[in-house]
């Protein structure tokens, strides 16, 4: 994958990278949708693969070049066709001849890269990347992340997300080493630290919950401090916070598929290191500043596109602009504009603004809960589940309710050994919260993630409003 980043580009050709969890049935839709010329597929998906492309020859779509990529633990069954249209990845590269010319593109604007988003709520929709734009994130995720020359990276953000959050080229630009493994455990996380002289990771909020919660057996001491740059969802704080006592400098930045993965960065300042651990990390959940190739973030009201006041207080919808935005949504012109209505990139992310500049997200739109008129915070109510002792995950999604309308509905995964009642977690929240924004109902199970670490808060808001309406309270007993 990280070679196909290069040659891919290098014949004129644009790099379509699929999500290796997806099934046949969406594998299918997207080479449909991407008129795909060539499928690279590695041993262990063959038979999604496979599955994908029976498909695809059923609803009579043409059928793409397949190219096989051979795995030491398992057989490409590459072999077996006889017709033409499967070729071996080294076989094809030996065949190659020397002195390949470079196929540059005529225009900075041409499409490097085709993204679908994840797809947590509905179809997956194409972003396009262009050279430009590729090139100007590469460089900014190089100096946010202050990733030094010879850096060595190691992966665990998927490459088929954002392009590795265009890590991918970063890492290239400055000479570094990528190392890359197989499973994203913190056991083999610390291995590799260790053994390779790690300096720089990605990672997303998941990921930093299964290291600060790994068994101690497993979190070995690092020879230097690791900076590791996180996304996709506000870490709680702390999670931040034992991240520093590991020796792990984080880097929270924000942005989504349709600006090439980061777009602010929390940029640190010096004087916050006198602060207390809970306080840095508190400042270091913020979503910070536009990073040095974007041209713009605000706080709009999206209804007038005014610019809210920098009060920290005035909640509106978090906006985007600038060369590192999507070219637009491939197929798609009406999804495009409206992304971009007004000229602005519309996120969808409620936030805020702070007197310093730096903005906070507070939920996403429709993650917002709305009970007896007040709006409460998912992401708030969050930060508080992970302060408990025995919570290892959480999320919060809006219950119906008879009297409120909605009330805060926690599903949360406790700890190896631990336990917990829901009173226990409840009246947890209620000592640290309003009461109104204390969760009314608990849920003990594991949470549904996206292959890219994010809750998929749309399966567990359906659990939700399956459980039916909590009935009025009856005042005769308050």
């Amino acid at each position: 994958m990280y070679e196909l980043h290069f040659s891919v580009p290098m014949t004129g050709g644009v790099l379509c990278t699929l999500n290796t969890r997806h099934d046949a049935a969406m594998v299918s839709v997207l080479l449909k949708h991407s008129e795909a010329k060539v499928f690279l597929v590695e041993s262990q998906f063959l038979a999604v693969a496979r599955d994908a492309l029976r498909l695809l020859a059923d609803a009579k779509s043409k059928l793409p070049l397949v190219i096989t990529i051979s795995d030491a633990a398992a057989s490409t069954g590459g072999s077996s066709s006889n017709d033409g249209t499967v070729m071996e990845y080294e076989a094809l590269l030996r065949s190659a001849t020397r002195g390949f010319d470079i196929r540059w593109p005529d225009d900075e604007l041409e499409p490097i890269s085709l993204n679908y988003t994840s797809g947590t709520t509905s179809r997956p929709k194409g972003v396009i990347y262009s050279h430009r734009g590729a090139f100007l994130n590469s460089l900014a995720t190089v100096l946010g992340n202050e990733m030094v020359t010879m850096p060595v990276y190691l992966w665990t953000v998927p490459m088929f997300h954002c392009n590795g959050w265009c890590m991918v080229w970063a890492t290239a630009a400055q000479g570094g080493t990528s190392v890359c493994i197989g499973s994203v455990i913190p056991r083999v996380i610390f291995d590799h630290i260790v053994r390779h002289g790690v300096t720089n990771m990605g990672g997303a909020p998941t990921v930093l919950n299964m290291i600060v919660n790994a068994p101690a057996a497993e979190q070995k001491p690092l020879p230097r401090r690791v900076r590791i740059s996180t996304g996709g969802a506000p870490p709680p704080p702390q999670v931040l916070a034992k991240m520093d006592e590991l020796g792990f400098d984080v880097v929270h930045g924000y942005g989504l598929t349709e600006t090439y993965g980061p777009a602010t960065v929390c940029v640190w300042k010096p004087e916050w290191n006198a602060l207390p651990p809970l306080e840095r990390a508190r400042i270091k959940a913020l979503q910070g500043v536009a990073h040095t190739m974007l041209q713009e973030v605000a706080i709009k009201d999206p209804a007038t596109m005014e610019t809210l006041p920098s009060d920290g207080c005035a909640v509106g919808e978090v906006m985007l602009r600038g060369n590192t935005v999507m070219s637009g949504y491939y197929k798609d012109a009406a999804a495009t504009e409206e992304a971009v209505r007004g000229g602005w990139l519309r996120t969808g992310d409620l936030g805020v603004r702070h007197r310093d500049g730096y903005i906070q997200i507070k939920d996403r739109s429709k993650d917002i809960i709305i009970s007896g008129g007040e709006n409460i915070s998912s992401i708030e109510v969050e930060s508080v589940l992970f302060g408990h002792p025995a919570v290892l995950d959480a999320a919060v999604v809006a219950r119906p309710d008879d009297h409120w309308g909605e009330t805060p509905c926690a599903f949360v995964t406790l700890k190896n050994g631990a336990t917990a009642t829901a009173d226990d977690i409840i009246g947890f929240c209620r000592a640290r919260l309003p009461h109104y924004m204390a969760p009314r109902t608990v849920v003990f199970s594991d949470l549904p993630k996206t292959s890219t670490g994010k809750t998929q808060k749309y399966l567990l808001r359906e659990k939700a409003t399956a459980m039916g309406s909590l009935r009025k309270p009856d005042r005769s007993r308050l």
